[in-house]
């Protein structure tokens, strides 16, 4: 073989080393958007990967720094900076936070680094590695601890966090068994100072992998599982844990329950988790709102617009969710995150006028969806505590049976919106529940109160997630009725949207636990809110009221008070579900949990029920194993065999060089397997001396010159080239028989 071909084979090996490695450090990055608060993985894959493609084609230092440098600033102005990247104003927006946080060090305060100079510190890490694993698995060809490691890393996250590693555990063992066969390959290649061929790695160690994987995967999914016999360590780590509650984000794994901004993709179960996230100390227990959204995708929900943040003067909040017409009650309140919450928006209750802190906070508004976030968010959080002053509302229901048109078309544009794939059942459903109903409350009233009254369930473990081309609501109307309060209220929202009633979906916390031990002056309880009242709920527009909440959630109640006007006096029609106390609403919550804890011990017993009769598949299954290990033990035992009528259909002649040597190496591999090994020391002229003497031929030895003379004097004469077929297949065939 030419020597810029030898040279290339042996790049193709290290190139898939290196790309094996890469997938594997996959593995470390999927997690974290599960495990932690890091969101756009995808962004610090892309950077991985290009760190390792520079690595690998081998830029000069000068050459390979200023590129990863620019990549790693564009990734940080995607994800943090407001400013047009390279302009003034964006310089000193990465000034600034480089000062900040070099502030921090010298103090030291570590926990309170930025999410930018957190997100570069991390890109910096992946700089480093990549650099790390291109020496240690091209240069120095060291693979196994990495592969160790990584399943390390995976078992301890599957074990003791949300995260779900069947499928990277699976991934993980093809990558490494596909990454150690190269790498052993190399190092028997460079042990006995062989080039490397591709035909003869393939057959002698990527082959048997390749049978083998697919056999033991299916026996080890057929196989039966028994039940842990520890209990799951995960509920009490989350519960106990500072951030446990602020994961962000829907999907078919276990999340924790909280507080998270992304909401594209809804469903799926998560664990209760009551760390404390704020203390609120008002005279009444209510919802606290933080945000609006607007756009249903079918999967979840997004904001159709970017966020336009409006400063704030003197904490005077210009948000106006209900017109001056609609009854009011003055009140205050105050609001003090804990030291874990990590929380940069305010909590408000309905009807907030001012929010005034104890240390100087300049605050920003964002109309549309009533976000109010401090500035400077990522360098300035929710710290201490604050005032707030409001005007509570109380709606009449005369009011709002009265008000059903003339919606504003900045209104109508936005709030209306279906996605085309929305499936025909979910309007006729809504047109079936709100058939004998003339007005907007009453329609709202009626779909508010269906879920309770159609045999909903609230649950939150075993929460089904819509498959590809499924769409959320129809699958939790039509076809499970069973999740927590995303699921109802995303479907109380869209149904009333087919109704052409603008809806909107919003999020915040119920009003949490009164704290019975701590004594107030006046009317001021106090009330402890934690993860676990995270919430979702539903915002109705009227004419000339504005936004009206109302709440689907089946165990849940309505905060706002709803009241009906005869004859000039106000009778309150609240019912008794719309006006009960905090104990009793907290008694409510509590319901849908006593059962399903009454449902899991049911499924647990009818779980060992079905466990006792996995006796028969068991004996089958291991039937099956006997007769598959038999057949790969008896297709190893007779491999010389079967390869050598497979080599001598396959070189039915010597094309080329390389069709010759492999059919040479391959003659010496079977004449070693019969017995007649080669001493270390031994020259193969001398081993051909050794072969024929034991063989009575002298055909190893013509062989053998031919195959010298073609190697090292590169003749190839077509005469030669045929007489070594012949001498080949004719020991074959003898060896054969």
């Amino acid at each position: 073989m030419p020597k810029h071909q030898q040279i290339t084979q042996s790049k193709v090996f290290s190139v898939l080393l290196y790309v094996g490695g890469f997938l594997l450090l996959l593995e470390w990055l999927y997690p974290l958007g599960d495990i932690s608060d890091t969101g756009n993985v995808i962004a610090f894959v892309l950077f991985a990967g290009f760190c390792f493609l520079l690595s690998l084609i081998k830029l000069t230092r000068w050459i390979a720094i200023p590129l990863k440098t620019i990549a790693a600033v564009v990734i940080l102005d995607g994800l943090f900076l407001q400013a047009t990247i390279t302009t003034s104003a964006w310089f000193q927006e990465f000034y600034l936070q480089l000062q900040y946080n070099i502030q921090l060090i010298q103090q030291p305060v570590f926990t309170a680094f930025t999410p930018f100079f957190r997100t570069m510190l991390f890109l910096v890490l992946l700089w480093l590695i990549s650099y790390l694993l291109y020496y240690w698995l091209v240069v120095i060809n060291r693979v196994f601890l990495f592969v160790l490691f990584t399943f390390i890393y995976i078992t301890i996250l599957d074990t003791f966090t949300t995260y779900q590693a069947n499928g990277a555990i699976i991934r993980a063992l093809v990558i490494s068994l596909f990454v150690l066969a190269v790498s052993s390959y190399l190092n028997q290649m460079k042990r006995e100072s062989i080039r490397p061929v591709f035909g003869k790695w393939f057959v002698s160690s990527l082959l048997p992998v390749l049978l083998l994987l697919p056999i033991l995967t299916a026996v080890g999914f057929a196989a039966p599982k028994f039940e842990p016999k520890w209990p799951d360590p995960v509920p009490f780590l989350t519960s106990t844990a500072n951030y446990a509650g602020f994961g962000e984000g829907g999907s078919d794994v276990t999340k924790k329950v909280g507080y998270g901004e992304d909401d594209s993709q809804l469903g799926g179960s998560f664990i209760q988790d009551n760390t404390t996230v704020f203390i609120a100390e008002s005279p009444r227990q209510h919802y606290w709102r933080i945000e609006s959204k607007d756009e249903y995708t079918g999967k979840g929900w997004e904001r159709s617009t970017e966020l336009d943040y409006q400063p704030q003067a003197n904490g005077e909040i210009d948000l106006n969710l209900f017109t001056s017409e609609v009854e009011t009650n003055e009140l205050e309140a105050t609001i003090s995150y804990t030291s874990g919450a990590n929380f940069t928006r305010a909590v408000y209750p309905y009807g907030t006028r001012t929010i005034t802190s104890s240390d100087p906070v300049d605050y920003l508004l964002d109309q549309e969806t009533g976000i109010i976030e401090t500035e400077h968010a990522d360098l300035q959080q929710m710290n201490g505590n604050y005032q707030i002053q409001y005007d509570y509302p109380s709606f009449s229901i005369t009011q709002l049976k009265e008000n059903n048109h003339n919606d504003p078309t900045e209104i109508t544009d936005r709030y209306l919106q279906l996605p085309n794939s929305l499936p025909d059942r979910v309007i006729e459903l809504a047109e079936n529940i709100t058939a004998e109903d003339n007005n907007r409350y009453d329609k709202t009233k009626s779909i508010e109160r269906y879920f309770g009254a159609s045999g909903f369930e609230y649950k939150t473990e075993d929460v089904a997630v819509p498959g590809r081309g499924q769409d959320y609501v129809d699958q939790f109307l039509f076809e499970t009725q069973v999740g927590y309060c995303d699921n109802f209220s995303t479907s109380m929202v869209v149904m009333l949207r087919a109704l052409d009633i603008p809806t909107r979906w919003v999020k915040g916390f119920t009003g949490g636990q009164l704290d019975d031990s701590v004594v107030q002056p006046g009317e001021i309880k106090t009330y402890e809110v934690t993860n676990g009242n995270a919430h979702s709920w539903v915002e109705v527009y009227f004419p000339e009221v504005g936004w009206v909440p109302f709440e689907p959630t089946v165990g849940f109640s309505n905060s706002v008070n709803f009241y009906q006007e005869t004859s000039g006096e106000q009778t309150d029609t609240s019912t008794e579900e719309e006006t009960m106390n905090g104990e009793e609403q907290q008694q409510e919550e509590q319901q849908p949990e006593e059962q399903e804890k009454q449902e899991e011990a049911e499924q647990n017993a009818s779980s060992a029920q079905e466990n006792s009769e996995f006796i028969m598949p068991l004996w089958l299954i291991l039937g099956m194993l006997v007769v598959l290990v038999g057949a790969a033990v008896t297709l190893y035992l007779t491999r010389y065999k079967w390869m050598t009528k497979w080599m001598l259909h396959r070189y039915d002649n010597f094309a080329s060089m390389q069709d010759f040597e492999r059919g040479y190496h391959y003659l010496l591999g079977k004449l070693q397997h019969d017995g007649m090994k080669k001493a270390s020391s031994q020259t193969l002229r001398e081993y051909a001396t050794t072969v024929d003497k034991q063989l009575g031929t002298n055909q190893m030895t013509q062989l053998t010159e031919i195959y010298e003379q073609i190697l090292y004097r590169k003749e190839t004469a077509p005469v030669q080239v045929t007489e070594a077929h012949r001498l080949w297949k004719d020991m074959l065939n003898k060896r054969l028989s």
